[in-house]
């Protein structure tokens, strides 16, 4: 299988059943999702109250910031 070939990967994010489908390798899929469950587990601990959908939003925000970071970070570098 060519590293641009999509392939199906099975996993478990917050006691629910995936069928997710990317381009990455299994290495890398299961190793967002470990930082996904645990990211979930601490805002659980953190905030209990808070709904599935609370929290994905939280993750998902602060996947983007870094995301944001990562690319500011990265245009600086090729202007200087």
């Amino acid at each position: 299988m060519s590293s641009n070939e999509k392939r199906r990967f099975k996993t478990t994010i917050d006691g629910k059943d995936y069928v997710l489908v990317g381009k990455g390798s299994v290495d890398h899929m299961q190793a967002v999702s470990d930082l996904l469950n645990e990211q979930l587990k601490q805002l659980h601990e953190a905030m209990p109250t808070a709904t599935d959908e609370q929290r994905a939003i939280l993750i998902a925000f602060n996947a983007i910031s870094k995301q944001f970071d990562v690319e500011e970070s990265a245009h600086s570098k090729e202007v200087h």
